[in-house]
């Protein structure tokens, strides 16, 4: 007998009542609701594109068809479109600060009859590119891969593809996965105590840990060995890694930075396992290293302090005191292309030492160049419930003061594109900030308890967050609403990752197993 279909359950039948009352109630916009005056400016730069205002009949007026428009008005040939996003500035009833809202599919229904923009005036739009490739969003749990004996601590993807993650935990081992059949490749033994942080290089030939034995440890990835010998020096445990990135290295000798409670930053070079120079100057634990693209390393620690030095010598540069308690972690403008230096959507590698350190440092540039010179931001994340925006190329005052979470911000992470930061926080809120003047975007609520990590896809378009609810949740960048929820996980989610090629996304938590996820 041909089996037959089971009845539609409740859901799906609230499911389908909703849609067709959705296409019953489709909006008529009045044939008589004018036109909209619209004047776009670049989010990159804040400069206006085309020579003045454009008119646009208020039916027309979709982020599609101004797509077309603004790609029409820049002369690109069909093949070259590009895909924008595009908020405009609403003013609320209840503030006198108009808030950044993304530009909605029916204007009509939205704003205009509202009355919260007027057809009479000019609207200023700005559009800001999107990436050419697209990410799916990751929808269910591909695999579920224990044999950590303890919580894992820290998760990173291979720069190159998404099929290799590296996971450090409490049972003193880190591990690579294969994330493709969703099972162990090699386990890194050799720390003697919890391994707190994992890097990747970026040419995808090693991976460092650091641990709370206080030392740092090189491994092939290919092979699983260890390199040469346990890098000791640091008096108490490694707190943070940052490798240096691959345009800026001398061929062939990376260097590579570690962030430590005893207060110093030492920076290794990896081939003689040596310390090169050891930073000091901070008065308490090292939380964060990150190595800038233009030759600065930034430091942020529990003294209350953001501290610059100069990579060349090892001489401080700037000190950035403004926070009033810890701060926990640090985030660049240019940390995506930094971690993938010369592997990008594509897939393609370049053959030649040379071309690889110079595709490296043509996608560095493209990332970090506002109105053609290059800029590094830097947000520091702190636990006195706020962050401050840097430009430490430019000076020590901040650019902006973000303010607004409730509790401690745990984690911040700028998008790939440089046009947003998002901050999570023990307030169970993740907060999305405009990048250029750290002014405030919106709210992603829907955890009941911290976040801990989140992570942006290689497109910038959606984001993923990790929390002490045992959930991931994805949102999607456009609407600041959830796009996927992914239970599964049997306790906290302490790190999560997204693979560089946007493929997977990988969970690591108290529960011991790491989760592999994919769309």
């Amino acid at each position: 007998m041909a089996t037959v279909l089971p009845p539609p359950s409740k859901r799906q039948r609230t499911a389908a009542a909703e849609r067709s009352r959705a296409q019953q109630d489709i909006e008529e916009v009045p044939s008589d609701a004018g036109s909209l005056r619209l004047q776009f400016f670049d989010e990159t730069t804040g400069l206006p594109i085309g020579q003045g205002p454009v008119l646009v009949p208020v039916a027309d007026a979709t982020p599609k068809n101004l797509e077309l428009l603004l790609n029409t008005l820049q002369g690109h040939e069909s093949s070259e479109y590009i895909p924008y996003r595009f908020t405009l500035p609403v003013p609320t009833k209840t503030s006198s600060d108009p808030i950044t809202t993304a530009f909605p599919t029916n204007v009509w229904k939205a704003l205009i009859n509202p009355g919260l923009i007027s057809t009479e005036e000019v609207q200023n739009i700005s559009a800001a590119p999107q990436a050419v490739f697209r990410v799916q969003a990751v929808s269910r749990c591909a695999s579920t891969i224990p044999g950590h004996g303890e919580a894992i601590l820290a998760t990173q993807f291979s720069p190159k593809s998404s099929s290799r993650m590296v996971s450090g935990s409490g049972d003193n081992t880190a591990r690579i996965w294969d994330c493709d059949t969703g099972t162990p490749v090699h386990t890194l033994k050799g720390h003697t105590s919890w391994v707190l942080a994992v890097s990747w290089s970026p040419d995808d030939s090693r991976i460092a840990t650091g641990s709370m034995d206080n030392t740092v440890r090189m491994w092939d990835p290919k092979t699983g060995k260890q390199l040469g010998n346990p890098m000791k020096g640091h008096t108490k445990w490694v707190t943070s890694l940052a490798w240096e990135p691959y345009h800026i290295q001398k061929p062939g000798e990376p260097r590579l930075a570690s962030a430590s409670k005893d207060a110093t930053v030492r920076i290794w070079s990896t081939n003689q396992q040596t310390i090169e120079m050891v930073l000091s100057g901070h008065k308490g634990s090292v939380s964060c290293v990150k190595w800038g693209g233009a030759g600065l390393i930034y430091t942020g620690s529990h003294d209350k302090t953001v501290k610059v030095w100069n990579a060349k010598d090892g001489t401080l540069a700037h000190s950035l005191n403004a926070h009033a308690h810890w701060v926990n972690h640090l985030a660049l403008s240019t940390d995506f292309v930094i971690r993938t230096a010369f592997h990008d959507h594509s897939g393609k590698i370049p053959e030649s030492e040379k071309e690889k350190i110079e595709k490296a440092r043509e996608r560095f540039l493209k990332a970090a160049k506002i109105q053609g010179e290059v800029v590094e931001r830097l947000v520091s994340a702190s636990d006195d419930f706020t962050m401050y925006l840097w430009e430490p190329s430019k000076g020590t005052k901040p650019v902006a003061r973000m303010m607004g979470h409730q509790k401690q911000v745990n984690h911040v992470t700028f998008s790939p594109d440089g046009l947003l930061v998002a901050s999570s926080s023990f307030d169970n809120h993740t907060k999305i900030w405009n990048a250029r003047d750290g002014k405030f975007i919106n709210t992603l609520r829907g955890h009941v308890a911290p976040v801990y990590q989140c992570a942006f896809s290689p497109d910038s378009r959606l984001l993923v967050t990790g929390s002490k609810d045992t959930t991931l949740k994805v949102w999607d960048m456009r609407t600041h609403k959830l796009s996927v929820d992914l239970p599964g996980h049997k306790d906290e989610v302490y790190a999560v990752d997204w693979s560089p090629d946007g493929q997977k996304v990988g969970s690591g938590g108290k529960d011991k197993a790491v989760r592999i996820w994919r769309h």
